[in-house]
């Protein structure tokens, strides 16, 4: 479920139900009773899928440090080049 309502989908059912005149944009508690959640039945399928989902968010993560790690090490560099410690020929 908590997959589900981080899901595009989920946002894009909340945002069409919303009260479109409300700024931030509010939803009433009956609409959000009448959305349709798409779960599947058999709970090892369910099971499997969170699984799955939880990897690629861990895995996410990961790559998202490494990001970070990349872009701390290339204003390093660009600092060391346009100071004149690292000269490139």
């Amino acid at each position: 479920l908590t997959q589900y309502s981080n899901s595009e989908f989920f946002k894009k059912e909340i945002e069409l139900n919303s009260l479109s005149s409300a700024i931030p944009k509010k939803i009433n508690l009956g609409q959000i009773s009448n959305l349709k959640v798409i779960i599947p039945l058999n709970y090892e399928e369910q099971t499997h899928i969170a699984t799955i989902l939880s990897d690629i968010d861990s895995e996410i993560e990961v790559l998202k440090k490494k990001q970070a790690k990349y872009k701390q090490l290339k204003q390093g560099l660009m600092q060391n080049l346009l100071t004149g410690k690292i000269r490139l020929v």
